[in-house]
């Protein structure tokens, strides 16, 4: 009995640290009824793979026929081999601790159900669940990483049983299989693995929410096989039902987060609410960042009066990060933006590096031709599980600027430190908003609101995420290019003396050109004529003097007066 007191006691006071989440009308609060606006991350690509953030999109989008091309290299064993260096490497202490250092205070986890139970097909018993203890021990970690930095933990059924929608590589939906809306045997496991995870977790205080099923996209009776033109979603409304049901019967306290049809975003025919602590969740991908956008779903949470959340959203610029975000805090939104990991990744806080043996495999896979030993394959794949380790990935300080500090601050800051005298390379401009930091043309993708405005933003999809497009070169060197007539790159430069210097400036021409150096105020300091170079990466250097810079800091841009420049570097003598 003593026993049973201590532990009620130290559970009470846990929730009274962790501050558990609730609804209160249109907010999500903590247990001292403060609002709380998720800040978070979606472990995208850790449990789940989609064949884009492997680069094998083109000849494997859903999970298993990775596995299958994997396996056809190195056998099923070394498939399992890497699988367990992968999910080993891929979400560790280090990248939680990261991210609540960056500024996140919470963490989407988009579960596989495959690592949690059985598939039904390979179910001993027809109708029975074997529970397997890899997908339990990963989140059970975690969480502890969670909990110990301070930040809620949202379970995301990113692949259901079967698979819950015609987008396959989402889900890991084989389409030879009976998908969740085919199947009652799905359903009834899909259920049966959330009431298991409501009994585990049920007393976890750091645990902020059940997001049930994650992106539904399906016509039960529309035309659109993505589920956007259905006007009941019946089966999805009865299922979350059910799904929540079960959950109360062992865990009161927990979130409950739906998501609508067609990709989240359809609640047609949604039924009185069930339960008084859920939320609405919704995914935003390439579109306007005005309240227009919004619209569709402040209505929904007017109309219930219940909580929102921007579940998934990513993929694009820093000025569309910097914009969201500004416009989400304006309408006290929480979001979870995606993914975490990936290679070859300008877009996200980290990039995955991808290596020429790993590529060699890419080009075997979907080219053909002479097949890679499998001592080699194994090596390569390896290598990359290696890569995923967070000591490892490329920090993208860039995008966690934009997401963070750009969000309230307009001021430039320096990407690097810059000395004159010295060689500055043109990919080093400070950190800031568009106008502040750079001007630039093409600087993000809104295609799914406007189909003319999709954009590369940067071109060459090389070192940062900013309207500015950054190119590798030969002998892997990067430059500045696609410029166009009025475009300008800001740079914070320490300089050791007051003087004139002498701007040595390396670019590429196929045609003449000018290019103008100014202070931060628009004051000229300088202007040069550049002579053809004849092609894209024939570097020239030009020279510029008298440029005057005083000691210390100096904040100078340079703008190019034509379309065509491609700028590598300028050194300062």
């Amino acid at each position: 009995m003593k026993r049973a007191v201590l532990l009620s006691a130290f559970l009470l006071s846990q929730f009274g640290t962790s501050q558990l989440l609730k609804t209160q009308g249109q907010k999500i609060v903590n247990d001292k009824g403060e609002n709380i606006q998720l800040r978070g991350l979606g472990l995208g690509g850790w449990m789940l793979q989609e064949g884009y953030m492997l680069k094998t999109a083109d000849f494997a989008g859903p999970q298993y026929k990775i596995k299958e091309k994997i396996a056809e290299l190195i056998g099923e064993a070394g498939m399992n081999e890497f699988y367990r260096a992968y999910l080993k490497n891929g979400i560790t202490r280090q990248d939680i601790d990261f991210l609540k250092k960056s500024g996140f205070n919470s963490i989407r986890l988009p579960m596989h159900y495959n690592l949690y139970t059985l598939p039904i097909e390979k179910e001993p018993v027809k109708g029975q669940n074997t529970w397997l203890k890899e997908g339990f021990d990963m989140t059970d970690n975690l969480l502890k990483w969670c909990a110990d930095n301070k930040m809620y933990l949202i379970l995301d059924l990113h692949a259901a049983p079967g698979g819950q929608g015609n987008d396959v590589n989402i889900s890991d939906n084989d389409k030879s299989k009976p998908s969740l809306w085919e199947s009652e045997e799905n359903q009834k496991k899909t259920i049966a693995l959330w009431k298991k995870l409501a009994e585990r977790y049920k007393d976890e205080p750091w645990i902020g929410g059940y997001d049930l099923i994650n992106e539904p996209n399906i016509n039960f009776t529309g035309k659109n096989p993505n589920g956007t033109d259905e006007m009941s979603n019946a089966p999805l409304w009865k299922l979350q039902k059910e799904i929540t049901e079960a959950i109360r019967t062992v865990d009161k306290k927990h979130l409950i987060i739906l998501e609508g049809n067609g990709w989240g975003n359809n609640y047609n025919g949604l039924t009185p609410l069930w339960d008084n602590n859920m939320v609405f969740s919704f995914h935003k991908y390439w579109t306007f960042n005005d309240d227009a956008a919004l619209k569709p779903i402040l209505e929904l949470r007017e109309k219930h009066n219940v909580p929102i959340w921007l579940g998934e959203t990513g993929e694009n610029s820093n000025v569309w990060f910097t914009e969201l975000i500004r416009l989400l805090d304006k309408h006290n939104i929480g979001y979870a933006f995606w993914p975490m990991k990936k290679i070859d990744n300008i877009a996200g806080i980290t990039n995955v590096r991808i290596t020429p043996e790993y590529e060699k495999l890419l080009e075997y896979w979907k080219n053909g031709g002479e097949k890679p030993s499998k001592e080699f394959a194994e090596k390569a794949l390896m290598q990359i599980a290696d890569n995923y380790k967070f000591s490892n990935v490329e920090i993208k300080n860039d995008v966690i600027d934009a997401m963070f500090r750009q969000t309230t601050d307009g001021s430039t800051k320096p990407f690097k430190k810059l000395q004159a005298p010295g060689k500055i390379s043109a990919t080093d401009y400070d950190l800031g908003r568009i106008g502040a930091a750079y001007l630039d043309q093409d600087f993000i993708n809104l295609w799914v609101s406007d189909p003319a405005k999709r954009s590369e933003w940067n071109s060459g999809n090389q070192l940062r995420n900013d309207g500015v497009d950054i190119y590798k070169g030969k002998n892997n060197e990067y430059y500045v290019g696609k410029t166009e007539s009025g475009e300008w790159l800001q740079y914070t430069v320490n300089a050791n003396s007051g003087k004139a210097y002498t701007f040595g400036i390396s670019y590429a021409s196929t045609g003449p050109a000018k290019i103008k150096i100014t202070d931060a105020s628009g004051k000229q300091l300088g202007i040069v004529t550049l002579q053809p170079t004849g092609g894209n990466e024939a570097w020239k250097t030009a020279s510029l003097k008298g440029i005057n810079l005083k000691k210390g800091e100096n904040k100078i841009r340079i703008y190019f007066e034509n379309d065509g420049v491609n700028l590598k570097s300028f050194e300062m003598k």
